[in-house]
């Protein structure tokens, strides 16, 4: 069982940074549609880059749950507290290295996503194996994951004007942000290339 369940989480790492790297480019490639928005980066921001790792975990966990159900514990747990992990990590580390350089460095961006990504994996595999834990915390996690997704989507048109939501290269907000310049390359995810006109 935990070999299964291994198999699964270790392709789960690999789907993460490869479709993450799709979802980046998602908004340009399908001529920045408001919907596709809610998925894919509409700006540069670091908060609208967390998407990235939200939904291919969320799609992957769709994927993979058919064939988990009956060998793991956990699953909605594990999945939350593999995406807090992700998040987490890569907001700290993204604002811990730009304020010890004073910039931005492109391999340190793809790092920090390949790395928050084998943590997810890591955590979520440890708690799938794990002890079956109470109602409660399994509908908190649940919870956490919808108002994630929701904040995601709110955020995207109507974002706090904070500087994690901030566009690094047009300085606005948002979806907006897209309107007034090409998303570039400035807080990028694993596979991240600098973009072509």
């Amino acid at each position: 069982m935990k070999d299964f369940v291994f198999a699964w989480e270790a392709a789960g790492f690999f789907f993460i940074v490869i479709f993450g790297c799709l979802l980046h480019f998602a908004f340009d490639w399908l001529n920045r549609l408001p919907i596709i928005g809610i998925f894919s980066p509409v700006n540069e921001s670091v908060w609208e880059h967390l998407k990235l790792g939200f939904w291919s975990v969320v799609i992957f966990a769709f994927i993979e749950y058919p064939f988990l159900k009956s060998f793991a514990n956990n699953f909605i747990i594990a999945k939350a507290a593999g995406i807090l992990v992700l998040q987490l990590f890569i907001i700290g580390f993204f604002y811990t290295y730009t304020a010890i350089l004073g910039t931005h460095l492109l391999f340190l961006d793809i790092l920090s996503y390949v790395i928050g990504a084998l943590l997810c994996q890591v955590i979520s595999y440890h708690l799938l194996l794990a002890p079956a834990q109470s109602h409660s915390l399994n509908m908190l996690s649940a919870a956490f994951l919808l108002l994630h997704a929701l904040i995601l989507v709110l955020f995207t048109f109507y974002p706090p004007k904070l500087p994690i939501f901030q566009d690094g290269n047009t300085k606005s907000y948002g979806i907006s942000s897209a309107k007034a310049e090409s998303v570039g390359p400035n807080f990028p995810p694993a596979c991240w290339l600098e973009r072509t006109k």
